[in-house]
């Protein structure tokens, strides 16, 4: 298989991967026991999050979100809301700055296993308008984790 073709299949199964977690959320509905809830808007596009997040230790034991919005922020969404269930805060924060660094154009960033499904995301980075909807979900989890940090 060429370097194109093979290039093409990998955007091809990323954009089904994207269109799988909008159509079905993981972790999307309400926390019963949420220790904070952010909300976040992207005025831009009209996106909309609502982030609650049950605590365990100076980690996320739990988290779900609710909201609307595009494909790629309700997939970010879904997808991080798997990546950080169960993880302390300094794991967090890294996967947050990767995150961010592979949206910002960082080839590298987008080839670090550790971003699992959020990886399916890098052709986002081509597009700067929808950079912040990427990052809306990260944002409110930063929001969330420092008001926990302040407490």
């Amino acid at each position: 298989m060429s370097r194109p073709e093979r290039s093409a299949e990998i955007a091809a199964l990323y954009q089904e991967l994207i269109l799988d977690h909008y159509r079905r959320p993981r972790n999307k509905g309400t926390l019963e026991r949420a220790d904070a809830a952010v909300e976040m808007k992207n005025p831009l596009c009209g996106d909309e999050i609502t982030l609650q997040v049950a605590f365990e230790g100076d980690g996320v034991g739990d988290l779900r979100f609710s909201g609307r919005g595009c494909s790629i922020s309700q997939a970010s969404a879904s997808m991080m809301t798997q990546l950080v269930k169960g993880k302390g805060a300094a794991e967090i924060d890294a996967l947050r700055n990767r995150f961010r660094e592979m949206m910002l154009g960082d080839r590298s960033a987008g080839m670090d296993e550790k971003l699992g499904s959020l990886r399916a995301l890098s052709g986002v980075a081509r597009f700067p308008a929808r950079v912040k909807c990427a990052l809306l979900a990260w944002n409110a989890l930063e929001s969330a984790l420092a008001a926990r940090r302040a407490e």
